[in-house]
């Protein structure tokens, strides 16, 4: 008996996966299918995974039944001849879903990843390991053809769904030559020219074999840059001159950062700071000098109000929207962001004598939240969005008298003798308190939920002194990243008994 050719889409909204079944279903009904298209939207990643499927009879076997054949609308698990995959992740959902058997499916999938918000918003690094992505996805398929295809459109100029048809076409899995694929991009009439270069491109990687990524090439250390500025240079020399060789690249980039975020004396701090980790004696090791470089370096340059409208204001983030959105010369772009500040984000701002008498004062208060309670959409495309954000990232200058550089400075500076008196006795411990500060990140509510897991962790280590094992610590940190309501780390320190 006859069976369709049953095939899967899988794609997130702007990807083009209405696109690909389109071309899928014109060019079976242009060489003698019978062809349907479904799609089933959802909310599930990022902007919405849609499924779209598609099923292909022959004209000329329905004709012979007498009639035309009842095609489905939606994939079974098990009963799928081909899945195509716009994003590594959508690949795993496709095995996840039973949609991809290793005795029967072709999956065809793109092995860049676009994060999903689970992965963004995680505490610690929420990321799902790639590599253990691919090697499951790859065990459940009969046949898996991957390559960076995110790569491969915009090498061509054109979209992932002209890369999909490439490779759907260079597989051999479908009754069709390359001249009916083709003539399908053709007859559709919009962006031609470069979907037939990203599908050729296509083609001839998924016919090089199932894996059919580049060789990878040998990875050329980048040599320092030696900076004009002679404040500049001089910090660099002080990098080079009285720090081992081995923390190097993370003290410049701490230095970079520091610079970036205030000012070049705000780096001397970050280096003198780090002068009493390397003076620490040679037990505590290099390990040490590293992991508080990087993380003394992300916590010196906190996420406070300025911050986040300097970086919402860079040119390079316009630049990176526009290649993203692939603004063509005759298009506006238009970029909205949605502010709403808390009042204590806004006292924290201003200088400390007069923050403290906004946090503290009654009318002031009020009237302030009255007009902050509902949040805002500041359009920074915009000139009075973009002076607007501006003028509140130049409120920089008046960072270090803040409550906020205060109390950041507070902790930092504990954070740095607790390290320092534990690597007298236990450097691996130290190293441990050292990395805690992987709790402490962005703003607003998810600053509030981190410093509260880092206080109870950093009580915990009072509480516990000498006695407590840097493994406890790990697993007490890891229990803290993994829950953003606690629940996991009181847990944990129920288990150790440092509740």
């Amino acid at each position: 008996m006859t069976q369709p050719i049953k095939i899967a889409i899988l794609a997130m909204g702007g990807e083009g996966g209405g696109v690909l079944a389109d071309w899928i279903v014109d060019m079976g009904e242009a060489n003698g299918y019978v062809a349907q298209t479904t799609s089933v939207p959802g909310v599930a990643q990022r902007t919405g995974a849609t499924i779209y499927y598609v099923e292909l009879y022959p004209t000329a076997q329905a004709e012979a039944d007498g009639g035309r054949p009842v095609l489905a609308l939606m994939p079974l698990p098990g009963d799928v001849d081909v899945v195509l995959a716009s994003e590594l992740m959508e690949a795993g959902r496709a095995v996840q879903r039973g949609l991809v058997t290793n005795d029967r499916t072709t999956l065809i999938a793109s092995t860049h990843r676009v994060y999903s918000i689970a992965e963004k918003s995680a505490l610690g690094d929420g990321r799902v390991d790639s590599a253990q992505l691919l090697a499951h996805t790859a065990k459940a398929a009969m046949r898996f053809i991957r390559f960076d295809m995110a790569q491969a459109a915009e090498a061509s100029g054109s979209v992932i769904s002209a890369v999909l048809f490439g490779a759907l076409a260079g597989s051999g899995v479908l009754p069709f030559s390359r001249a009916q694929f083709e003539s399908t991009i053709e007859r559709g009439g919009v962006g031609v020219k470069p979907s037939l270069k990203a599908f050729g491109a296509a083609f001839t990687r998924a016919q090089a074999g199932d894996d059919g990524e580049a060789p990878v090439e040998a990875v050329v250390p980048t040599p320092v840059p030696q900076p004009r500025h002679p404040a500049v240079r001089a910090l660099v020399e002080r990098v080079q001159r009285d720090f081992p060789a081995a923390a190097h690249d993370l003290l410049l980039e701490g230095v970079r950062r520091s610079i970036d975020y205030q000012d070049l004396n705000y780096a001397g701090l970050y280096l003198d700071r780090m002068a009493s980790i390397a003076a620490l004696p040679a037990s505590a090791g290099q390990r040490l000098l590293r992991e508080t470089a990087r993380h003394l370096a992300l916590w010196m340059s906190y996420e406070d109000t300025a911050r986040v409208a300097a970086l919402k204001t860079r040119a390079t983030r316009f630049q990176r929207v526009r290649g993203e959105v692939r603004v063509q010369s005759n298009q506006v772009l238009a970029i909205n962001e949605y502010m709403h500040p808390r009042m204590q984000e806004i006292c924290e701002t201003l200088p400390g004598g007069l923050g403290r008498w906004l946090m503290a004062s009654t009318m002031p208060k009020r009237l302030v939240e009255r007009f902050t309670q509902h949040g805002r959409v500041i359009q920074t495309s915009s000139l009075h969005g973009y002076l607007m954000l501006r003028t509140v990232a130049g409120m920089k200058r008046w960072r270090r008298s803040t409550m906020r550089y205060a109390e950041e400075n507070r902790r930092i500076e504990e954070w740095l003798q607790r390290i320092a008196t534990t690597a007298q006795r236990n450097p691996e411990l130290a190293v441990e308190i050292a990395q805690c500060q992987r709790l402490v990140k962005g703003y607003s509510d998810t600053h509030e939920r981190g410093i509260r897991n880092y206080d109870t962790l950093m009580r915990s280590v009072e509480r516990a002194g000498a006695m407590l094992a840097p493994a406890t610590l790990r697993e007490l940190r890891d229990a803290a990243l993994a829950d953003e309501h606690g629940h996991k780390l009181q847990a944990a320190l129920m288990r150790h008994a440092l509740g």
